[in-house]
């Protein structure tokens, strides 16, 4: 089967394929028991690092539900480690950084290394390139039907990360830069802006047949804020990329954006984006042009509780999205505590469309 026949690559492309296209953010994680199972034996880090088990939890969710993507196993943050930001994840805290708080901070990065210390992750990609076009089926999923998708953390939300040097509800210290020292938060977005669209080149060039730029703390931006450090940033990523592989498909994802998801997708040229589930996918099916690709809007909570409700929200959102490019998936990552039948279910009733 040729890479062109590829159902996500189709819709992708700006075809409507009935029934849509099917994956999962996070669908290699901890709700799969081969994943707890092989967690034990590396640290997150090392996982992500190290090509042979990157690939092995890559492919689990396409073995055991024949999705119709996978999604590079790897972490937002594999790039400020790559510069040099020291970077740990401690287990029930997260990711823990050395901050960035000043030039002298900002200066202590290497972009230039990055090359060299990404190449576990390109490694990885290339394998797994070569596994799922070879003509050989993988578990349930049908010989070179699947599509292999990079992706990185969009600039903003990665600055939030550099900045506070870990998780936080409401990144208070970045809100404190960008309020007191501006020129240094642009800065690390002009750093992150051209970093990004290097290392997802690379990407692409490694094998990744899509990529995907996750924008997770766009929403906490307010309006006056959005264009400088989500838009702009985002079209000069996309803008690069396109200059050295015009036609690869990227997606967008800026969660929580609300109405300012309208102006992203009018001003990053975007041809499909992530939505939320806090979106309301009628308003936006109504105000979007039809050619405009649609990923996302199942809430988490239902796949996880199941029941009646989760069948009722299958079948209203594909048949909302009937008549555009549209993949299935959730509005953000599937719940640790999802049970697998659950997933079963979705998976069925969505290949069962009438």
């Amino acid at each position: 089967m040729l890479k062109s026949e590829k159902k996500l690559m189709k819709v992708l492309k700006g075809e409507k394929i009935w029934p849509p296209p099917l994956w999962m953010m996070r669908q290699a994680g901890r709700f799969l028991p081969e994943f707890r199972k092989l967690r034990e034996q590396a640290d997150f880090l090392t996982r992500c690092l190290t090509p042979d088990l990157a690939a092995e939890i890559t492919l689990q969710p396409i073995r055991r539900f024949a999705f119709d993507t996978a999604i590079l196993f790897s972490d937002i943050l594999i790039l400020p480690w790559a510069m040099g930001q020291k970077l740990q994840f401690v287990e029930g805290k997260g990711p823990i950084l050395h901050p960035i708080h000043s030039e002298e901070d900002l200066k202590k990065l290497h972009p230039k290394q990055i090359d060299e210390k990404i190449e576990p992750v390109l490694i990885t990609l290339q394998n797994l390139n070569k596994l799922l076009n070879n003509g050989e089926s993988i578990g349930k999923a049908s010989p070179g039907s699947v599509t292999l998708m990079g992706f990185t953390g969009s600039p903003f939300t990665v600055a939030c990360y550099m900045v506070e040097g870990k998780s936080s509800k409401d990144f208070s210290t970045v809100f404190k830069m960008i309020y007191q020292n501006p020129d240094l938060f642009d800065k690390i977005i002009d750093l992150l802006a051209e970093t990004t669209a290097t290392y997802l080149c690379h990407q692409v060039r490694a094998g990744a047949e899509a990529i995907m730029l996750f924008d997770s703390w766009a929403g906490l931006l307010p309006s006056t804020l959005f264009q400088r450090y989500v838009i702009d940033p985002t079209r000069q990523i996309i803008d690069r990329i396109r200059q050295v592989y015009p036609l690869v498909p990227i997606i967008g994802f800026p969660r929580l954006a609300g109405t300012q998801l309208l102006t992203y997708i009018e001003r990053t040229g975007l041809n499909t984006v992530g939505v939320d589930q806090y979106n309301d996918i009628s308003f936006l099916n109504r105000q979007v042009s039809p050619t405009v690709g649609f990923q996302g809007n199942l809430d988490p909570l239902c796949l996880l509780y199941g029941g009646n409700m989760l069948q009722k929200e299958i079948h209203r959102l594909c048949h909302e999205l009937k008549n555009r490019p549209h993949i299935f998936n959730l509005g953000h990552g599937i719940l640790p505590a999802t049970p697998i039948e659950h997933v079963e279910e979705l998976v069925n009733t969505v290949h069962n469309l009438k």
